[in-house]
């Protein structure tokens, strides 16, 4: 089954930080994804551009809302995702346990509902 691994984080943490303590992260990011790309479990993922690059869409009674930023204020920001194959939520937990900005943020796990063939065949 595959999961959404959702990572939450403070932008102005983020920003606080020393080129030197970026990179470290960095490196441990890398460092995550070969281990999850060598052991299968990895099947996509991305860091976001920050929140300030945000456009938010919506559509009330036929028209067309656009506003800049994100939906909504939080202290911390969805930044980036894995999307992962796990046996099952116990997996999932365990591999987002491993992601690096758990130490400073929130992940969070949710599983995919599988559209089309793939639910036919689930």
């Amino acid at each position: 089954m595959q999961y959404m691994l959702l990572i939450y984080s403070s932008e102005e943490a983020w920003a606080s930080m020393t080129e030197d303590e970026r990179n470290a992260v960095y490196g441990d990011y890398f460092t995550f994804t070969n281990a999850i790309r060598e052991s299968g479990n990895f099947v996509d993922g991305a860091p976001l551009q920050p929140i300030s690059t945000a456009t938010a869409v919506r559509v009330r009674d036929g028209e067309q809302l656009v506003t800049d930023g994100p939906f909504a204020e939080t202290k911390e920001q969805l930044g980036g995702f894995y999307l992962v194959e796990a046996e099952n939520v116990d997996e999932a937990i365990e591999i987002a346990a491993r992601i690096p900005g758990a130490r400073y943020g929130t992940i969070e796990v949710r599983p995919v509902l599988p559209m089309g063939a793939e639910a036919a065949s689930a």
